[in-house]
């Protein structure tokens, strides 16, 4: 057997091999470039980069993939908006939690008094004993005038 003949008999296996490669090339390009165009519309919703963004990858194939990573916005929309709930959850939480007007601390709603500068911040109502804000007049509870609770002994002096 002479190379002539081995290069004969090796020829269609090396052309099938080369277009099984290429087609797998190919795959992988067209699966990049409609990976990028699913993943920027998940991160943006401006029509110009989720239009630039996969013809980058289409044009210049594993640059253009790299060059698109990073660029691309680090966070999805879903986790933009999970963080923009989160932050107004705690700044809500911040926002309801009241402040002594004597020292400027944090304090419950539940107290009467600021733990720390003894400043009365609410007084009991004498029927039913809830806790009413100093400038009411009558319990929005009971409907009992407030006025009277002011005659009690303040417990911040004795």
């Amino acid at each position: 057997m002479n190379p002539g003949d081995l290069f004969n008999a090796l020829e269609p296996l090396v052309l099938y091999l080369t277009a099984a490669f290429g087609a797998f090339l190919a795959a992988l390009w067209l699966s990049l470039v409609f990976w990028t165009w699913r993943d920027i519309r998940r991160r943006t919703h401006d029509r110009l980069i989720r239009t630039v963004a996969p013809l980058l990858v289409l044009l210049l194939s594993l640059p253009g993939l790299i060059i698109y990573w990073i660029l691309r916005p680090q966070q999805t929309i879903e986790e933009e908006y999970q963080q923009t709930l989160e932050e107004e959850a705690l700044l809500t939480d911040v926002e309801e939690q009241p402040f002594c007007p004597g020292c400027g601390r944090r304090v419950h709603t539940d107290w009467q008094l600021c733990p720390h500068c003894h400043t009365r911040l609410r007084k009991p109502c004498i029927r039913c004993s809830r806790l009413l804000e100093l400038p009411w007049n009558v319990c929005p509870y009971c409907g009992q005038p407030a006025q009277a609770s002011t005659e009690r002994a303040d417990p911040a002096t004795g």
